[in-house]
């Protein structure tokens, strides 16, 4: 079975690259957080009949790990444009192709990229409590056989080693790849304000769309509505909202510790006020 999917992937990408100058660009990304909902929120506007995914898969990771790539490779993903003009004059509303790779976000050279090769591209950002994230991710990373670490404190206590240099030697060779980078930083992902302050030169924040995720999953419609009036999208009903990806934690996060990265995210949630237009739900 994997390998006549490999086999009908392999196709789909040849057929994608001869015809790549057919097909859309991306209008708008779900560019992170990491474990933040962005897989519940790509399934539920994906079910809008004008918001049109990758033909091949969710996220193509291009702008983080495959840039080398180049960009017939990206352009190749995503649904012709002759389709699109159907669907256009069906529904009266343009046609948005777009994707979800959560370590856009994170990554140091993933916004650059992105506003120089889809110049007017809308970003649309999910946050949620930090620490909630930080142990999501860790229990995330190790049932994908990416953690060797079983406990959470241990693994946060070794973060920053395993970081050390890796933003340099991302910057420093565009094509690099940095396994903790990528999969270790569970407390660094979780400064959302950084990461913010790094793409709001590039997109201006009135191009960057950023929801609290723990109201996603709370009143759904309404976070949905906001997302279609960023797009420009029009309203053609609600789709159904499920939650995707959950993982069970193999370990309690100990109160102590809980407590003690509360207080040391505090002020990167305090600066997230001006993107959210409000406290973060978990400070409230």
């Amino acid at each position: 079975m994997r390998t006549v999917k490999r086999s009908v992937l392999s196709l789909s990408r040849t057929a994608g690259r001869l015809t790549a100058g057919a097909r859309l660009l991306p209008a708008f990304l779900i560019a992170g957080g990491q474990r933040c909902g962005t897989t519940s929120l790509y399934r539920a506007l994906a079910r809008h009949p004008l918001l049109l995914k990758p033909v091949l898969h969710k996220g193509v990771h291009y702008f983080d790990a495959a840039y080398w790539r180049g960009p017939a490779w990206y352009q190749a993903h995503f649904p012709l444009r002759a389709g699109a003009a159907l669907l256009t004059h069906r529904y009266g509303g343009r046609a948005l192709a777009f994707e979800s790779s959560p370590y856009y976000l994170f990554h140091p050279l993933a916004g650059e990229r992105i506003a120089a090769d889809l110049p007017g591209v809308k970003l649309v950002v999910l946050v949620r409590d930090p620490v909630e994230r930080a142990c999501s991710a860790h229990a995330h990373e190790l049932a994908r056989g990416y953690e060797t670490e079983p406990r959470f404190e241990r693994a946060v206590e070794l973060e920053e080693t395993r970081l050390a240099g890796a933003e340099e030697l991302l910057r420093a060779s565009p094509h690099a790849r940095h396994h903790s980078h990528r999969h270790h930083a569970y407390l660094a992902r979780g400064r959302y304000a950084d990461q913010l302050d790094r793409l709001e030169p590039l997109f201006g924040q009135d191009r960057i769309l950023v929801l609290d995720s723990h109201l996603f999953f709370q009143q759904p419609e309404h976070v949905y509505d906001r997302v279609l009036e960023f797009l420009g999208a029009p309203h053609l009903g609600y789709p159904e909202f499920e939650r995707h990806n959950g993982r069970p934690r193999p370990h309690p996060l100990p109160a102590a510790l809980g407590r003690t990265l509360r207080e040391r995210f505090e002020p990167y949630d305090a600066r997230l006020v001006r993107w959210l237009g409000a406290e973060p739900s978990w400070r409230r």
